[in-house]
Parts: C-alpha cells; structure tokens; sequence
C-alpha cells in the first residue's frame, strides 16, 4: 500500500501508556477479535463478554514517546495517513451529496482505555464509540492479526480502520440510530440479523473508501486487495463458530459470515457506489 507520503490527520489521540484505574467492561464493536484471540490462546472467550472488573494498568516499558520502537512510531504515522485518508475520501462523498462530512477522532491506547461508551479492553478489538464519535485501536492488534491470524499486509490493516470511520458514517446519516431503534423490543434472531446488516454495510463503506482513494491517491499496489478480503474473512462468524463450538448457527450471526464479508467489502471496493452498500434493501445477503 502506497501511503508514506500521504496527509497525516490532525485528529488521532495518543493514549498510549495511559494509566486506567476503574471499573472496565468488556465487549463492543470489536468483540470479534476478542473471540479470535481467546481462541489462539485457547482460553474461554465469554471470560471477558459482559463482564466488570477494576484492574490499573500501569504505563509499560518504552511507552514515552521518547522511547517507543521505530516500528512503533512508524504503525501510529500508518495510522494518521489512513485516517488522514479516509477524512479526504468522505469529505468528497458528502459533499456530492450536499452533506458536510464531520471527521472522527482515533485514539490509539495500550491495553484499556476509557471511552463514552465505556471502559473497554484491548482484546475487544478496534471499535467505534458513536458516543464521542472516536475510534479507539490498540496497535498491538496489527501484530495480532498479521502474527497470528494469517492477515497481513497494510492494506488489511488499512481496511480495519475503514471498517470503522465507515461505523462513523452510518452514525452521522442516523443509520445506527434506526438500527438500533429496531433493535429495542424485537426477537434475538431479527436483531442479530439487524446487527449483520450494520456490519457488513460498514465492510462495503470501507470498501467505497478504497475505490475512491485509489482513484485519487493511487494507493493500491498488487496484493491489497486480496489482503484485505483475507482480513475479512478471517473473521466471519462462520469461522469462528466452527473454530469454538465445532457447528454453525447462523441466526446468532452479528456480524457475517466469512463469505458475506468478503461480498460486501467487494461490492464497495468493485462499483464505489454508496447505494450498492445498502445492505438493509436486501433480502439475501
């Protein structure tokens, strides 16, 4: 991926080595990977689903900023330009639309951090809080999914955080708002599926940020983009269930099956239309 000298956003917060004392809660957008990662480590996931605990998490080694890695300082610059990157695409889509886009802040954090939705884990994954409009990431996580789960490639790491602003998105046009409106009062199996439509529109919003971005910024280099479709596929629901429990239950699906991440990361990244990412006008996903 094409990104060294790319715009930096001015909109990312370092957390990093942060020291957290209170009462933490697990869960959130990211929980997917909280499931690969207790699965690698062969430790039981609900351990950390919907859970309180106060623990304080002292400001490790090499955490100033004096003292981080080169390769440290070089994942949180990855991350300013993605950022940077996504703030230039959805600021051009807005305003074809007659809309004005509003940017996200990131915070990158080391292993917890407080957030308006509440105090959440780095084993949760990368997540969006549509509470204070942030995305909080980890960088550990990039390690993770390139060590060990067979995702590598900056572009993979790249379309985790367009998954997320994509979250951002939905949030600014009120999509999650109605979402989760429909969500209050209906059966489990109707608001899972409510939940898969959210999530794989934002696999398809990251995808119309890569269509546009390349066309743009030229970002794109051989590889990427089967990367990126490994990346989501690495975490369909699918794969997960048969990895945990043997068996598959579709219908307690929340965010898609390997196959269907896939899909709509492609449709958005193949037309960089924003009505093909309407996943709730559908009826098979």
């Amino acid at each position: 991926m094409r990104w060294k000298d790319g715009r930096k956003s001015e909109n990312v917060e370092d957390r990093r080595g942060v020291r957290v004392s209170r009462g933490i809660l697990g869960g959130g957008i990211g929980t997917i990977i909280l499931v690969l990662i207790s699965l690698y480590f062969g430790v039981d996931p609900s351990m950390f689903l919907n859970q309180e605990t106060t623990q304080e998490v002292s400001v490790p080694p090499g955490s100033v900023a004096g003292e981080r890695t080169a390769e440290e300082n070089q994942m949180a610059e990855f991350v300013a330009v993605v950022l940077a990157d996504t703030e230039d695409t959805w600021h051009e889509i807005f305003r074809r639309s007659g809309k004005t886009y509003q940017e996200p802040k990131l915070v990158l954090f080391t292993d917890v951090v407080d957030s308006a939705c509440g105090f959440a884990k780095s084993a949760v994954g990368p997540f969006y809080c549509p509470r204070d409009n942030k995305v909080y990431i980890d960088l550990q996580f990039y390690k993770d999914l390139q060590d060990r789960f067979h995702a590598p490639g900056e572009f993979a790491q790249a379309y985790v955080i367009a998954h997320e602003v994509g979250h951002h998105v939905q949030n600014l046009l009120g999509i999650s708002d109605k979402v989760h409106s429909m969500q209050q009062g209906a059966d489990k199996a109707t608001a899972n599926n409510l939940s898969v439509r959210l999530e794989l529109q934002a696999d398809c919003l990251a995808g119309l940020w890569a269509y546009h971005a390349d066309r743009s910024r030229n970002i794109v280099e051989a590889g990427d983009i089967e990367a990126a479709l490994l990346a989501a596929s690495s975490i369909g629901d699918d794969r997960i269930q048969k990895q945990s429990q043997g068996y598959v239950v579709p219908e307690s699906f929340t965010h898609g099956s390997s196959q269907q991440r896939v899909s709509w990361f492609k449709r958005g990244i193949e037309t960089g239309d924003f009505a093909q990412c309407n996943t709730f006008k559908t009826g098979s996903l």
